[in-house]
């Protein structure tokens, strides 16, 4: 009877707009507060532990990253670079927006600064340069959910010290599906350029295009470094999470000269600001566990798919469908959080590799990026390119179609997504 109340409460707390986080807090506070012999330490012990792991300091220290990329116009360099290479064919900007997208998502893992470093620039000039205002924002929303795919990633960081599954292998897994997503939403963008007649920009000139590229060097640089140093055991993530954020500070300050010693009490109130959310989510969803224990929700769900799943390809098309529904209100951190440990026994006795669960777990979860009410990326597209949420959601549709297709490609091809790492690093596996 107590759980179906909690639930209740769940659902309840969530419809009137408490705040995720929150919402996992309060639920674990009153039900653990019910629990039979359960002390009421049992929940701050339980958050701290939540916390209490190396791995999860490459959570803040990405977003930092992000942060000093925006605040040191390294966003711009970028896109100068991305222009240069994809300017001359129709819909130039548009393109160069995907592709910029990808190239940050290889230097901060998060979403959401893509969209809000980007955006503030291109969304305003695709609009100058005759772009519909949906477009505009629906590209711009869209191809920002590649920086969750594409390593380092934080949702991968999360998932990883929930799984003890290697990063490494996370991050390499995630590079082709990435790329493909990325390529997917340029050959949409290509039939809507040719449709609405947009503009290209002249072709870069091969003196240009090595101008632009020495410029963007040392940004290119840095998911090179980052994902060679993880994969060759250089780095941890964590550690590789630092350097990150010490070289763009150096990058910024020392070579751009874009980033001021002012601008820090801001970068580092934001960082504070958008990680304390997400780990607090996790510390709460951690205490969560005790309950969710309590009640032997792990064991109940195994034995509901045991004897209602036939095979692991259906197993998969309700994991899918169900952090579709998901992530239409809940983040992806504490989604895995909350979901992961009661599903992952059941992927492995469905012979489901825990890596390939991760990538069609945080692709599956990328998606709800895009999609109200939740959808922050959206949300912050639209607001930029001061657009109503309804219209902002219809222009995105093609390019969730594509995230779609890659999606179910990832999850019943895994060979595509494993080809890269099972090449050049089996030992991961």
């Amino acid at each position: 009877m107590i759980g179906l109340v909690l639930v209740a409460l769940f659902v309840v707390l969530m419809i009137i707009g408490i705040p995720i986080a929150f919402v996992i807090g309060i639920v674990a506070m009153l039900g653990i507060f019910n629990l039979p012999y359960t002390p009421a330490v049992t929940i701050p012990v339980k958050m701290f532990n939540g916390l209490d792991s190396f791995v999860l300091i490459a959570v803040p220290l990405f977003i930092l990253a992000a942060n000093l990329m925006n605040s040191g116009q390294i966003s711009q360099k970028l896109i100068n670079f991305a222009l240069s290479i994809v300017g001359h064919i129709k819909g130039g900007l548009a393109h160069a927006n995907i592709l910029v997208s990808m190239l940050f998502a290889g230097v901060s893992g998060a979403s959401q600064a893509d969209t809000a470093g980007v955006g503030k620039i291109l969304i305003p000039n695709m609009k100058k340069q005759g772009y519909d205002k949906g477009n505009a924002v629906g590209i711009t929303a869209a191809s920002s959910t590649i920086g969750v795919i594409i390593p380092p990633s934080i949702p991968m960081i999360i998932y990883a010290g929930l799984t003890n599954v290697s990063v490494g292998a996370l991050f390499m897994v995630g590079i082709i599906p990435g790329v493909l997503v990325g390529l997917g939403m340029m050959t949409i963008v290509y039939f809507l350029a040719r449709k609405y007649n947009y503009p290209t920009y002249q072709k870069a000139s091969l003196h240009n295009f090595f101008k632009q590229l020495f410029d963007a060097a040392p940004a290119l640089m840095t998911p090179v470094i980052l994902i060679g140093g993880i994969i060759s055991g250089i780095f941890t993530a964590t550690e590789a999470a630092a350097f990150a954020s010490l070289y763009t500070i150096v990058v910024a300050m020392f070579y751009y000269k874009t980033l001021k010693i002012k601008d820090f009490p801001k970068i580092l109130f934001d960082t504070l600001t958008l990680s304390s959310l997400s780990l607090f989510a996790l510390a709460a969803a951690n205490a969560l566990g005790e309950l969710m224990s309590y009640y032997q929700l792990s064991s109940w769900a195994e034995q509901f798919f045991a004897n209602n799943i036939p095979n692991k390809w259906v197993f998969l098309i309700v994991i899918i469908a169900f952090f579709l529904f998901v992530g239409t209100f809940m983040d992806a951190i504490p989604a895995m959080i909350l979901f992961i440990p009661v599903i992952l026994p059941v992927a492995i006795s469905f012979d489901i590799s825990p890596v390939l669960l991760g990538i069609v777990t945080i692709m599956t979860l990328a998606v709800g990026l895009v999609t109200p009410p939740y959808g922050l990326c959206l949300l912050l597209a639209a607001k930029i390119g001061q657009l109503p949420i309804e219209r902002s959601f219809k222009a995105v549709i093609p390019y969730i179609a594509v995230v779609l297709f890659v999606l179910i490609l990832t999850a019943f091809v895994p060979g595509v997504a494993f080809y890269l790492p099972e090449m050049i690093s089996p030992n991961l596996f």
